[in-house]
């Protein structure tokens, strides 16, 4: 988990560690969290938007680059308090796999694990867009983010 509240990261360790996850590390940046990420290869990141140094939106940019990032495909759970149209639609196309609003539930975290875990989405490269084929929904209509995906890739 990547976030630069150390409070909230305490908690999150005591819930992931409550749903039994065993291996849990944590940075307070984005330039940690990729350290991390190198030494320790996650399965799932759990990433704050807003934090100093290197931000979620540069770390996600970097972790989604298939031409420089071992990782490029490892789930990404966005955590964040901008819940603004265009902070989510960023985040989709940035390609963060699930947002989780802050604050949270114990269940929300567990749900968007789950969501991650139990029914990953296939990668696609679309232009500058590397990440999760977006489910449809008509918040992803609305927002434009099906546009960039044809029948095929939807199918």
């Amino acid at each position: 988990m990547v976030d630069d509240d150390a409070y909230l990261r305490k908690i999150i360790r005591s819930l992931l560690a409550g749903f039994g996850i065993q291996r849990i590390y944590e940075a307070g940046d984005g330039a940690q969290g990729l350290e991390q990420m190198q030494q320790f290869r996650p399965d799932v990141v759990l990433l704050d938007l807003e934090m100093p140094m290197l931000n979620g939106a540069e770390m996600i940019k970097l972790i989604r680059n298939p031409n420089s990032s071992a990782q490029s495909t490892v789930p990404i759970v966005l955590m964040t308090g901008h819940t603004q149209r265009h902070r989510i639609q960023e985040a989709m196309l940035l390609g963060v796999n699930e947002i989780l609003v802050k604050p949270f539930s114990a269940k929300s975290l567990l749900e968007r694990l789950r969501l991650v875990v139990e029914h990953p989405r296939p990668f696609v490269q679309r232009g500058s867009y590397f990440g999760p084929l977006p489910r449809q929904s008509k918040n992803a209509a609305a927002m434009g983010l099906m546009d960039i995906f044809s029948e095929a890739d939807r199918g």
